[in-house]
C-alpha cells in the first residue's frame, strides 16, 4: 500500500494534532510492512527537520515549496490542484483534518480529533473559521474513511458529522517514547508543581482551574506551585492577568509553548496533571503523565474519563470545589502513590504500534469503500 500522511501539522510547534500525527507517522515507518510511507509538507520558507530523515530513514518525505495559506485555500475551496501533481500517485491520502485533500485517484481519509471548530468557531484559527465550519460535514461524508482518537469522538463524528459509523475508525494515539525514563525519575521523589499542558484556550477552562487552585492555597499554604504549559490566545489574556493578582501573585508559572525537551522537564518535576477541560477529543497530556507515573486530575467531560479510566476519578469541570479537593487529595504521597501507579496500568493499554494497525486498517477500509464508489 502507498500511503500519504499529511505531515503539515507536525513541522513546527508539535501541538496535539502534531503529536499525533508525528507518532503515527513514526509507527507506520516503523512496523514490518511492505507499505510506502510518504510524509507532505509544504512551506515558502519552513522546511522539515533534518532529524525527521533519520528518524524515518524508510520514508519519502515530499517538501514542497507552496505558500502555506495558497494551497490550503486552494485545497479547501476548489479542491484543486490534485496532491499526485505535487506528490506523485498513491493509495490512500490521509488528510490531518476534516478536510478532504484533493486527490484524482486515491483513496482518501481524514482525521477529526474533536469538534471545537462548530461549537466555537470564533475561537479557531482565520483558515478554520474560514472553512471549517461549511465544509467539514460535506467532507467528512465524502471521506473513504475518517480517522479519531476516541470512541467519544467517534460518537460525535456520527452523531454531529452524519458519517456512516462503520466509516469512523478509532486509532488512540501511544506513550511517548520517553515516558519511561521519566516514569523512573518519579518513581525516585514525588514532584514539586501543579501542572497543566494545554494551548490556553476557552475549552481548556483554565478560568476555573486558577479559581481552584487559589481555593488549594487558602487550605495549604505550602501548595505547590501551578505550572500553565501551552500556547498562549487572545482568551488567555484574562488568566495572564489572574495570575498576577493575590492570592496567585508568585505561585502560578507561565510557560507559553514547550518542546519535548521542555515538556520531559515538566513531567519529571510534576505531582499531578491537572486537566479540567470542557470537551477533548482525547487529551494527550492525561496519557503522556499516566505514562510518566503522574497522577492525573480530569473533567467529566468529553474524552477524559474514558482515556484515564480508573486512574481518576474525574469532577464536573465548573465545581471549583471539587476540583480544589482532587488536587488536595493528590498531595498526600499515598494518594499519590495510588494513583500514579493506576495511571500506569493504565497507559500500558496505549501504543503507538496499536495505533499504526488500527491506522492501516483503516486505510484498508478506505480502500474497499472507494472502490465501491469508483
Amino acid at each position: 500500500m502507498r500511503i500519504l500522511v499529511d505531515y503539515r501539522p507536525a513541522l513546527r510547534q508539535r501541538t496535539g494534532v502534531g503529536e499525533f500525527v508525528h507518532g503515527l507517522a513514526k509507527a507506520l515507518c516503523a512496523t514490518d510492512s511492505s507499505d510506502e510511507v510518504a510524509l507532505f509538507t509544504n512551506s515558502w520558507k519552513d522546511r522539515p527537520s533534518r532529524l525527521l530523515a533519520r528518524e524515518m530513514p524508510s520514508a519519502r518525505i515530499v517538501d514542497v515549496k507552496v505558500p502555506v495559506r495558497a494551497l490550503v485555500w486552494s485545497w479547501n475551496r476548489l479542491e484543486w490542484p490534485p496532491v499526485e501533481w505535487l506528490a506523485g500517485e498513491h493509495d490512500v491520502v490521509h488528510s490531518q483534518s476534516p478536510l478532504l485533500i484533493p486527490s484524482s485517484s486515491a483513496a482518501r481519509v481524514v482525521t477529526v480529533h474533536d469538534l471545537d471548530f462548530l461549537r466555537h468557531p470564533g475561537q479557531m484559527a482565520a483558515e478554520i473559521q474560514r472553512d471549517y465550519p461549511g465544509l467539514a460535514r460535506a467532507h467528512a461524508c465524502r471521506a473513504d474513511a475518517v480517522v479519531v482518537s476516541s470512541r467519544y469522538a467517534a460518537a460525535e463524528v456520527t452523531r454531529e458529522l452524519g458519517v456512516t459509523p462503520s466509516r469512523v475508525h478509532v486509532c488512540p494515539p501511544g506513550c511517548p517514547d520517553w515516558a519511561a525514563a521519566v516514569a523512573a525519575r518519579q518513581a525516585a521523589r514525588r514532584g514539586a508543581t501543579i501542572l497543566f499542558v494545554g494551548t490556553l484556550n476557552q475549552r481548556k477552562n483554565v478560568g476555573t482551574l486558577l479559581e481552584a487552585y487559589a481555593q488549594l492555597r487558602a487550605q495549604v499554604a505550602d501548595a505547590p506551585r501551578l505550572v500553565l504549559a501551552g500556547q498562549a490566545t487572545p482568551a488567555s489574556a484574562q488568566w495572564e492577568a489572574r495570575a498576577t493578582e493575590a492570592p496567585l501573585a508568585g505561585h502560578v508559572e507561565i510557560t507559553g509553548y514547550v518542546d519535548t525537551a521542555r515538556r520531559i522537564e515538566l513531567f519529571a518535576n510534576a505531582r499531578m496533571l491537572v486537566l479540567p477541560s470542557y470537551d477533548e477529543g482525547f487529551g494527550l497530556p492525561v496519557l503522556e503523565a499516566m505514562a510518566c507515573g503522574v497522577p492525573v486530575v480530569v473533567s467529566s467531560r468529553g474524552s477524559l474519563p474514558e482515556v484515564a479510566g480508573g486512574a481518576a476519578q474525574p469532577v464536573d469541570p465548573d465545581d471549583v470545589e471539587a476540583l480544589a479537593a482532587r488536587m488536595r487529595a493528590l498531595l498526600d504521597d499515598h494518594a499519590a502513590e495510588s494513583a500514579a501507579q493506576s495511571g500506569l496500568l493504565q497507559s500500558s493499554q496505549f501504543s503507538w504500534a496499536a495505533c499504526a494497525a488500527a491506522a492501516r486498517h483503516a486505510y484498508a477500509s478506505a480502500l474497499e469503500v472507494h472502490a465501491h464508489r469508483h
